[in-house]
């Protein structure tokens, strides 16, 4: 069995590079809004979510769920999330990963139960780039 090395050769613009870095930033000003209706638009439409507990496909199941979590155990949050590592696919997609956490009120850091590392997958479309996935899972986990 012969093992080919395949280099990766994707050219990615930095308007690329930083359209996919604002992508969490627009999850955490919508979060801090408690929008749901801009959070679910950072989504493909067909979009999936994936936290503790949940899963969450499409753009419009993401926006009802983020509803009621903006109204009940997300009220008063916000969300926090640094850029980790950064990785294409392709021109049109790529892997970015984070690490932040849901802050209580009061808080500048996510306490270890609410820290988490986060996978987001990026897509270009129509010249734009979503988010076509995303997961979490907790940072801190024993």
């Amino acid at each position: 069995m012969t093992t080919q090395t395949i280099e990766n050769t994707v050219t990615v613009t930095d308007e690329d590079k930083a359209a996919i870095a604002a992508l969490p930033q627009r999850i955490v000003e919508a979060w801090a809004a408690h929008d749901a209706d801009a959070f679910a638009e950072v989504f493909t439409p067909d979009g999936s979510m994936i936290i503790p507990g949940v899963f969450q496909k499409g753009r419009e199941a993401i926006r009802a769920f983020m509803t009621q979590a903006f109204e009940g155990p997300f009220k008063g949050t916000r969300v926090i999330g640094t850029p980790a590592d950064l990785r294409f696919a392709n021109s049109e997609s790529g892997i970015l990963i984070t690490q932040g956490g849901i802050l209580a009120p009061g808080e500048s850091e996510p306490s270890a139960e609410r820290a988490v590392n986060a996978s987001w997958v990026v897509v270009k479309r129509e010249g734009h780039w979503f988010l076509a996935a995303y997961q979490n899972s907790p940072r801190n986990a024993a």
